[in-house]
């Protein structure tokens, strides 16, 4: 016979039994990718791991169709927020743009602060002066729903000193007496120490924080010639495994060997540098144009130099684009060079209108841009924009120079396509002697598509460009 055995649990033995659950079973449903501080936290559980917001975006563009646009949060709206940037979205599709890039949009840290953004004091939450996630999922939202995709500015060389890591000081680099330092010059942040697996782990469980519950498309990364590119690798591999996502990376160096860890895009400040100074203290055109040979020598295929006239660096702590490039027209015509000759180009908020002062980014109280300052520069910047978009050849197209030291003149062939490109960088007016390989009939005016014969010259304005199509 089968013996049945009873037990009578009493109120006591009730209490423990709970007791026994409530205390050891959290333990044991931790998820996989769950990560712990160390030292006096070693049991505080600080990522459960994220979940996919929304769909993912199916229309991020190829790295050679990028047209990038960076926002400074406190200069971009009167309500110096998110949802002020949300606003504006359709002013900055009508552009022409297809990737926004925003940036630190975190808590920023006090200890030490000089308010910089890029002190960051929790990669997990939302700058409560810009938002909350809910504000940033509608701003994801609706940029996706114009055709545009969202980059996060991502700080992974150091933190603010008030950051939650702080109490873990082997994340950290220290000096012979064990003291937490800083990099370079910049005293209002600690440096992370990528020798630790741990810190490793946190940086890309937070990278996919926003990856998933933000629905971003990608991470324009500071500083990251500082971060080692084992790292990066595993970063961008464990995001690009994420399914059904296409991810884009760019990383503020011009280092090439950043390119092997995934990323997509690197600075050009060789290009940018030559073309400053053949603008604004009359060196050779030929410097420009071998800034950009020198850009895309053995750079693999579908790799890109992302070029500019300004961003939110320059414009602060150097000047404005019309004071850097003799007024101006000087600057549209670098414009046009950064748009066209090739790479990625970057246009900073409040450049297509020309306003006419710098942009703080450390002080909520920066002047706001007045987007109504110059009209019709902002159709200017709306054709070259949109003229890149149409063209394939500006785009994908094989690169070849007709310049001189004054000009800079090049087309861009792609299949039976081809582009012919004329920008004057001086100041006076100057004519252009075309190769008889350029002259003749089929070319149309890029911008009005009215028939062109090219004859023997063409006369150029100060600081003035042509285009033709063919």
């Amino acid at each position: 016979m089968e013996k049945r055995f009873k037990y009578k649990i009493s109120k006591g033995n009730l209490l423990a039994v709970l007791m026994f659950f409530v205390l050891i079973v959290p333990f044991h449903a931790c998820k996989k990718d769950e990560i712990v501080l160390e030292n006096n936290n070693s049991n505080k559980i600080i990522d459960e791991g994220p979940v996919q917001y929304g769909t993912p975006f199916a229309d991020v563009p190829e790295v050679q169709d990028v047209v990038l646009y960076e926002v400074n949060p406190l200069a971009f709206s009167s309500q110096q927020n998110l949802d002020g940037i949300t606003a504006r979205l359709d002013d900055i599709k009508s552009l022409g743009v297809n990737v926004v890039w925003l940036m630190p949009i975190y808590p920023t840290g006090t200890l030490n602060s000089v308010g910089s953004p890029y002190a960051v004091k929790d990669y997990k939450s939302v700058n409560p002066d810009y938002g909350t996630l809910a504000d940033l999922r509608e701003l994801v939202d609706n940029a996706h729903a114009k055709g545009m995709a969202v980059m996060l500015d991502w700080v992974a060389n150091h933190t603010s000193w008030d950051n939650q890591w702080i109490e873990n000081k082997s994340w950290y680099t220290t000096d012979e007496s064990g003291n937490i330092t800083y990099p370079e010059t910049w005293q209002d942040v600690a440096d992370l120490n990528y020798n630790n697996t741990s810190l490793r782990k946190e940086m890309i469980a937070a990278m996919k924080y926003w990856t998933l519950e933000a629905n971003i498309d990608g991470f324009r990364c500071d500083y990251a010639g500082g971060v080692p590119n084992d790292f990066w690798k595993a970063a961008i591999d464990t995001l690009r495994k994420i399914p059904n996502r296409d991810i884009l990376m760019f990383a503020e160096t011009d280092k090439k060997s950043v390119l092997d860890a995934g990323f997509d895009m690197i600075f050009g400040w060789n290009f940018y540098g030559k073309t400053k100074q053949a603008i604004s203290e009359g060196t050779s055109a030929f410097n420009i144009i071998n800034a950009h040979t020198s850009d895309y020598q053995d750079l693999a295929e579908g790799k890109h130099i992302v070029r500019w006239i300004t961003n939110h660096d320059d414009n602060a702590h150097d000047n404005i684009p019309q004071a850097l490039f003799n007024g101006e027209r000087g600057s549209v015509s670098a414009f046009v060079l950064s748009a066209y000759m090739g790479g990625v180009p970057l246009i900073y908020n409040g450049q297509e209108v020309g306003f006419d002062k710098q942009l703080d980014f450390f002080k909520a109280n920066t002047t706001i841009i007045d987007w109504n300052y110059n009209n019709s520069l902002l159709e200017e910047y709306t054709n070259i924009i949109q003229l890149k978009k149409t063209e394939s050849a500006l785009r994908n197209g094989a690169f070849t120079s007709y310049g001189n030291s004054d000009i800079v003149a090049f087309t861009r062939t792609f299949n039976d396509e081809q582009v012919l490109v004329i920008v004057n960088i001086r100041a006076e007016e100057l004519t252009y002697n075309v190769p008889d390989a350029l002259q003749g009939e089929g070319w149309y005016n890029g911008y009005t598509n009215s028939a062109e014969t090219i004859g023997a010259t063409i006369a150029l304005d100060g600081y003035g460009y042509k285009v033709f199509v063919k």
